[in-house]
């Protein structure tokens, strides 16, 4: 992670701006699939992944996503290379 951190810009600065389904087009590509939507959360499947539930938001936290990438099993690098 070192080439994430930038002067003084954290990983709070790196994950802001993300909406929910631009999260799930990211997770896409590491091959989880949309399956439904239940409210306003949809639910993103694998066949040997964590199963995960992303806020339909217009920002999510950067915590909440540094969590679903953590439950992932995929890299914050991986991640943001995807973009």
């Amino acid at each position: 992670m070192r080439n994430i951190f930038r002067r003084g810009v954290g990983l709070v600065g790196i994950f802001s701006n993300f909406s929910g389904k631009e999260a799930v087009k990211i997770f896409e590509r590491f091959g989880y699939v949309l399956n439904h939507q239940t409210g306003s959360h949809m639910i993103l499947y694998h066949n040997s992944k964590p199963t995960l539930s992303i806020p339909n938001h217009k920002e999510l936290a950067p915590g909440l996503l540094r969590g679903l990438i953590r439950k992932s099993g995929i890299t914050v690098e991986e991640f943001l290379h995807a973009k």
